[in-house]
């Protein structure tokens, strides 16, 4: 998969809100109710992400969970990023 220039990085944000760019990766943060939730959320992504064969890097710290996105083998951000952190998102309840 094709790494995505600057200018389509930013085209594509738009679509994943919350998500927002910070170096080679687009990053998010979600904040739980407590710990054991947080967990239930990594565990939906842990699943999402196997299915999917692509992997965020995951940051835990209590009840907050920090997502970063990047596709590692291509060198820079992707357009499965944006599928996988769209996915993600889909995660959560509405």
């Amino acid at each position: 998969m094709a790494v995505l220039t600057q200018a389509e990085i930013h085209e594509k944000l738009p679509l994943v809100p919350e998500w927002h760019l910070d170096g080679q990766d687009i990053v998010r943060q979600f904040a739980f109710q407590d710990f054991v939730e947080a967990m239930k959320f990594v565990n939906r992504v842990a699943d999402l992400a196997e299915k999917n064969a692509h992997h965020p890097d995951i940051d835990i710290r209590w009840n907050k969970v920090r997502l970063a996105l990047s596709s590692h083998d291509a060198g820079g951000i992707t357009a499965k990023d944006f599928h996988v952190a769209s996915a993600i998102d889909g995660l959560l309840p509405s």
